[in-house]
């Protein structure tokens, strides 16, 4: 091992001299990969905030199964069913409760700006949280009042005003489908791909919202299993026991339904994933015309080595020092761009978009195989090259 070490420190770093003589060069290529790098962190970015936002409400909910109507696609296209499922669950064995929420998008007017924009409604039982949401659940009593709701402070929008007059107890109303309703608190969820905001409401307050919503029509059943109970044996009992209009998830699997719906029938996940495939592809390109540049531009030199005894093993070897040096030193800057522009988007849409371990790792393993394929391209004239035909 130590002779191998050693022996790599006496070798000549053919590859990155070549690659440093031609300062211009190498600035072209670090910025080519680096704009590949780029498009492929924030396609990562845009495809994490997707699943996180649309998601940080069905995991702040209080419920070991859920129940929604057989024909909701997500829950800003859901369907309702009938309150009837709930008390046909409490007859199954290991079931300790099964509550009920109300779930709608509708139009409202901003406080501030006093324009019109789409947001998300949901009622529930303020007797019985139906979400891990300490803002919400110190404020129950509140949202009994008629008319009266709990707007999220992490909203897509101009609402600076507005918050900070919540904030020091004033009085803010706004109008709901020509409804007056008092904005009473705050909580923090955010806004997501499928809503701008949330607004948080007891039962009775959604259902003044939405007169034609039946208190009998159901958008989401909340079921708590008994401690003892075996989860996997309520839920095969509620599937074998309920109708056909009814969906029985665990609360992992009503997470992934919801994330299944943006990445399979929604275009936006199909959008993302094509555009990671082209900033690697561009990146290849990119690579690949730096790399087969250099190898032409020393062909005769590759040839000389060749001559002289050197195999097409030591010659490939080059090119791909080449390649892995342009991988690492066009992460850098990659990353430190797609950072700033996390940052821009963080500010700009309330979407959760952060740079991750995980993801920056995954990124430089894409860069590295990137500028791999590229290489194995350029050296292709190398492997047939004959020294006595280039002089």
């Amino acid at each position: 091992m130590m002779g191998f070490i050693q022996q790599l420190r006496r070798r000549t770093p053919l590859g990155w001299l070549q690659l440093s003589h031609e300062k211009s060069r190498l600035l072209v290529a670090l910025s080519g990969i680096g704009f590949a790098d780029v498009l492929m962190f924030m396609q990562f970015g845009f495809q994490s905030a997707l699943y996180d936002s649309n998601t940080r409400l069905h995991r702040s909910l209080r419920s070991d199964i859920v129940l929604i109507g057989s024909q909701t696609r997500n829950l800003q296209r859901i369907s309702t069913f009938s309150r009837r499922r709930l008390y046909q669950a409490m007859d199954i064995p290991g079931v300790k409760s099964a509550e009920a929420i109300y779930v709608s998008n509708m139009i409202w007017k901003n406080p501030q700006t006093r324009n019109d924009t789409e947001i998300l409604v949901i009622g529930f039982n303020p007797d019985k949280p139906a979400f891990d949401l300490p803002e919400v659940n110190q404020q129950l009593q509140a949202i009994k009042q008629p008319y009266t709701v709990l707007f999220d402070r992490g909203a897509r929008g101009k609402y600076e005003e507005t918050i900070t007059q919540i904030e020091q107890g004033k009085t803010v109303t706004t109008e709901i489908e020509r409804r007056t309703v008092t904005i009473h608190g705050l909580f923090k969820v955010g806004a997501s791909f499928g809503a701008d905001g949330t607004l948080m409401t007891s039962d009775e307050n959604f259902l003044r919202l939405f007169p034609r919503q039946l208190a009998s029509n159901v958008s989401v059943g909340l079921i708590q299993v008994q401690p003892d109970a075996d989860k996997k044996q309520v839920v095969a009992a509620l599937r074998a026991y309920l109708k056909d209009d009814v969906k029985v998830l665990t609360h992992k699997e009503f997470i992934e339904f919801e994330n299944d719906f943006w990445r399979r029938n929604s275009p936006i996940g199909f959008i993302f994933n094509l555009g990671v495939s082209m900033g690697f592809s561009v990146g290849v390109i990119l690579v690949y015309q730096v790399l087969s540049t250099d190898v032409n531009a020393h062909v005769k030199e590759y040839a000389t080595f060749k001559a002289i005894g050197y195999g097409n093993l030591y010659l490939l070897n080059v090119v791909f020092e080449e390649a892995v040096i342009l991988a690492f030193l066009g992460f850098i800057p990659g990353t430190a761009v797609s950072l700033g522009l996390y940052y821009l988007t963080r500010n700009a849409t309330n979407l959760p978009m952060y740079m991750t371990a995980l993801r920056a790792l995954n990124v430089l393993l894409l860069t590295i195989i990137m500028c791999g394929i590229s290489g194995a391209i350029a050296t292709r004239k190398l492997q047939s090259a004959d020294p006595a035909d280039m002089f």
